[in-house]
């Protein structure tokens, strides 16, 4: 009888605000949402890297002021009216959206402002290459106050490492984390994949994740270079 395939450790994500690791890189950007009610004309963009932090940022805020969290691709005409009278945190504006989805982030955006109510847009790329269409929402949404999350250094890079490693249950020893950091892609993104993938190989072969371990691993990685 063969043995049952090896399972990847449940991750247990957080987003509240204990979960969020500060860090120079983005401690600009977390007092700039919690000054929301001074965002001119009530509305931030925010903008960083694949896995930055945007959507648990997002979700940060979106609980302190009683916020839904809707990514931009969900979004109707059907739905504006409802959500224009609340709070709202709209994710992945950035990507390049249908014209029916953005001619309803047009209407939304002049009914939330109309009904004075803060909304929170965010993109992975600079406002100012997002492909909006229309000129009007183009010119609204580039004209807004932005909020820009940094490159990792050191420090968050390490504490987010630690983070994602005990989401999954996994304790590491520091000669470990300090180990990945010099080597790996410096972006949040590989950071996650990373730890995914020491997570399989320590359960598909049975070892401690351990240095020499996240040296293999690392080898087989793909980097931003190839």
């Amino acid at each position: 009888m063969s043995e049952p395939l090896p399972m990847d450790h449940p991750r247990l994500p957080g987003l509240s605000r204990d979960d969020f690791v500060v860090a120079p890189s983005n401690a600009v950007a977390l007092a700039m949402l919690d000054s929301w009610r001074d965002w001119p004309r009530g509305k931030l963009v925010l903008t960083g890297p694949s896995g930055s932090g945007k959507t648990h940022l997002a979700h940060i805020w979106a609980a302190e002021v009683g916020a839904r969290v809707l990514d931009a691709h969900d979004l109707t005409s059907e739905d504006v009216p409802a959500l224009a009278a609340a709070p709202l945190a709209l994710d992945d504006v950035d990507a390049v959206l249908p014209p029916a989805t953005e001619k309803a982030l047009f209407h939304l955006h002049n009914l939330i402002h109309a009904n004075a109510q803060p909304l929170l847009l965010t993109g992975k790329r600079s406002v100012a290459t997002w492909p909006l269409r229309l000129p009007d929402l183009r010119s609204r949404v580039q004209g807004a106050q932005s909020a820009v999350l940094k490159a990792p250094d050191d420090v968050l890079l390490s504490a987010l490492l630690v983070k994602l490693f005990a989401e999954r249950q996994l304790q590491v020893a520091p000669t470990v984390i300090e180990y990945l950091i010099k080597r790996m892609d410096r972006s949040f993104d590989a950071a996650g994949r990373i730890v995914a993938a020491l997570d399989r190989a320590s359960l598909a072969e049975r070892r401690t994740i351990t240095v020499r371990l996240a040296g293999e691993v690392l080898d087989k990685f793909p980097t931003e270079a190839s």
